[in-house]
């Protein structure tokens, strides 16, 4: 059991308000973009997709992820995890977004694993300094998982019409 426990239960409660906040934006986004159209050049800063609404859902819902895991007696740093988790998700995945734009990458094309890790590696790391992070082997389930994830869920949301692409 204890196994079970530190190699996979913990990690996906420890890495849950950072997949809540990622995700949110998809079902619960729309509306006016985060960079207010605005170009660095011919590109958009972060384009269409990236919208102030699914911003300020994603953070919302990951805190909220993170206070009820609170409650959990034993875990009440996970308030602290889920905050740093939400902003970091929401860096990482601007950030993405930002350099695809700077490539010339049109908003909603696919860029192999920064799509799928760069919110997930932001995320870790801002929630690093607030400490009990999963061990290597649970951090090394998070990635395969994440991996995983990514394509289903991404293809479960363009079969809803919840996204135009399927990555």
């Amino acid at each position: 059991m204890n196994a079970l426990f530190d190699f996979i239960l913990y990690p996906l409660f420890y890495i849950l308000p950072a997949y809540i906040a990622n995700g949110a934006p998809v079902i619960f986004g729309g509306g006016k973009p985060l960079d207010f159209g605005k170009k660095i050049g011919k590109s958009y800063i972060f384009g269409p997709n990236k919208t102030i609404r699914g911003l300020a859902i994603g953070i919302m819902l990951g805190i909220a992820t993170g206070t009820l895991e609170s409650i959990v007696p034993g875990f009440s740093y996970m308030l602290v995890v889920g905050v740093l988790e939400s902003f970091g998700t929401h860096l990482g995945d601007l950030t993405g977004s930002f350099v695809k734009r700077r490539l010339g990458m049109e908003s909603g094309s696919s860029m192999v694993l920064m799509d799928q890790y760069l919110f997930f590696v932001f995320a870790l790391a801002f929630a690093y300094p607030a400490g009990n992070m999963p061990n290597v082997y649970g951090l090394l389930f998070l990635v395969i998982l994440t991996g995983i994830l990514h394509k289903l869920t991404n293809a479960g949301a363009y079969v809803l019409n919840l996204k135009k692409v399927p990555w």
